[in-house]
C-alpha cells in the first residue's frame, strides 16, 4: 500500500473542509466588495472566517489578514514591518534555522540597507533567549523566530522570547507558526507575538490560503498596491472559498489536536525505535521539545535523496527536509547551523506523520524504512571499501 509520510510538506484536503468550501466555488461566487446580494453573501462568509480564525489564536477579527499562503504571510510581516519601521532603525534579529520564506526575505531586505543579525542555535536547533536579548540594540526594529522548525521539528522557547522582546520598547516580534499550527496551541498573547503567520494546507485545508495576525496598533506597509481589501493591508479580490476552508480546517484541527498529538507521539516513537535500530542513524532536533509527528534523522554513509527515492519505490513517501528545497544540491542550512558536517547532513531524512496516518501504515513503515536504510548503508560502505569494484583481496 502507498504510505504518505510527508505531512510536514502538505496534507490532504479534509472532506468536511471541501464541503464547506464548495458553495463558494459555485453559487456563492460573488465579490465581497460588491454591494449586491451576491457580494453581501460573500462578504458575510469572509467576515465570519476572520472571526473564526481570530478566536482560535486569541485575537480580534480585525487583526487577521488573509494571504495566499505562509510565504506571503511571512513576506508581508517582514517587509511590511521593516519598511514601516525604517525611520526608527534598520536592525533585524533572527536565527540561522528559519524557513526560506523568512531567511530569503531577510536576505532581500539586506539589499536595501537593513542589517540582519542571524543568531546561532545549539545542537538541537534551539536559540538561546539570552543571545536574542543581547542582540537587540537601540536600532533594532524587528525580531523573527519560528515556533517550530519544519525540518527537524524542534520547538523554540517562543513565549520566553516574546517576553524578552517586549521588554524592548518599539521592537516587534514576528513568529512563523506555519509548521507548528496543527500541533501547538497558538495564543498570540501567551507568545507575545505582534505578527504571526499560519497556512491552511498544513492542517488539511486548501493550498493557496494563509493568514497573518497583525496586533492592533502595529503598523506595516502593504506589499501589494490596489484596492482596500483586508483593511488596506493586502490588496486583491479575496479568496472567499479559501478563507472558509481555512477557518473550517483550523477549527477541526484545534478540536482534534489533543487526541491527534497523543496518537502521533505514540506512532512516531514506535517508528523512531525501528529506524534508530539501524547502525549509523541519529535523531536530529530536540529529543522532547519537538513536533509530535515529525521524525528527522541522519543516516551516515547514505544520501538522503537516494534513500527517499528508494522508499518511494517501496511505496513510502517522505522527504530529505523542507519540501521547498527538494531537488537542491545544497545540504540543509538547518543541519549545518546545528553543527552537522556536510557529509553527515547529506544523509538527512524526514518522516512526518499526520492525523490520517494509521497504525497499520506505521507497522509497514517500521519494517520497510529500516530495511531500505540498512541496504543503502551497506551499499555505500561496500563502495567506499572497494571504489574500483575490483573485489576484496584483488
Amino acid at each position: 500500500m502507498a504510505i504518505y509520510l510527508d505531512h510536514a510538506a502538505t496534507t490532504p484536503l479534509r472532506r468536511d473542509v471541501l464541503d464547506a468550501m464548495l458553495p463558494f466555488l459555485t453559487d456563492g461566487f460573488g465579490n465581497p466588495s460588491s454591494a449586491h446580494s451576491f457580494g453581501r453573501k460573500a462578504r458575510a462568509a469572509l467576515d465570519d472566517a476572520h472571526e473564526r480564525v481570530a478566536r482560535l489564536v486569541n485575537a480580534e477579527a480585525r487583526e487577521i489578514v488573509f494571504t495566499s499562503g505562509g510565504t506571503e504571510a511571512n513576506n508581508l510581516a517582514l517587509k511590511g514591518a521593516a519598511w514601516a519601521g525604517k525611520a526608527r532603525g534598520h536592525r533585524i534579529v533572527t536565527t540561522s534555522v528559519e524557513h526560506h520564506a523568512v531567511g530569503h526575505t531577510l536576505r532581500y531586505l539586506e539589499k536595501f540597507g537593513f542589517e540582519v543579525v542571524e543568531l546561532p542555535v545549539d545542537r538541537y536547533g534551539r536559540v538561546d533567549p539570552d543571545h536574542v536579548d543581547a542582540a537587540i540594540s537601540d536600532k533594532t526594529i524587528l525580531v523573527s523566530v519560528m515556533l517550530a522548525n519544519n525540518e527537524v521539528g524542534t520547538i523554540q522557547p517562543v513565549a520566553e522570547l516574546g517576553r524578552r522582546v517586549r521588554a524592548h520598547k518599539g521592537v516587534l516580534f514576528h513568529v512563523d507558526a506555519v509548521q507548528a499550527a496543527p500541533y501547538v496551541e497558538i495564543d498570540v498573547e501567551t507568545l507575545g507575538a505582534d505578527l504571526l503567520a499560519i497556512a491552511a494546507h498544513k492542517f488539511e485545508g486548501p493550498k493557496g490560503i494563509g493568514a497573518l495576525y497583525v496586533r492592533h496598533g502595529t503598523h506595516i506597509l502593504s506589499q501589494q498596491q490596489g484596492g482596500t481589501q483586508e483593511r488596506h493591508r493586502r490588496a486583491g479580490t479575496e479568496n472567499v472559498a479559501g478563507t472558509v476552508g481555512f477557518a473550517a480546517a483550523y477549527e477541526l484541527s484545534c478540536t482534534d489536536r489533543p487526541e491527534t498529538v497523543r496518537r502521533l507521539r505514540r506512532q512516531r516513537d514506535r517508528l523512531k525505535s525501528a529506524v534508530l535500530a539501524v547502525d549509523g542513524t541519529e535523531l536530529t532536533g530536540h529529543p522532547k521539545d519537538r513536533l509530535p509527528g515529525l521524525l528527522s534523522i541522519i543516516a551516515r554513509d547514505t544520501d538522503g535523496a537516494s534513500v527517499a527515492m528508494g522508499l518511494d519505490l517501496e511505496g513510502i513517501a517522505c522527504s530529505v527536509g523542507s519540501a521547498c528545497t527538494t531537488g537542491s544540491t545544497e545540504v540543509s542550512h538547518v543541519l549545518t547551523a546545528m553543527g552537522y558536517p556536510e557529509e553527515e547532513a547529506r544523509g538527512a531524512l524526514r518522516l512526518s506523520l499526520g492525523r490520517t496516518t494509521t497504525d497499520a501504515e506505521i507497522d509497514e513503515a517500521s519494517e520497510v524504512v529500516p530495511r531500505v536504510l540498512a541496504s543503502m548503508r551497506l551499499g555505500s560502505v561496500a563502495v567506499a571499501a572497494d571504489p574500483l569494484g575490483q573485489g576484496v583481496g584483488v
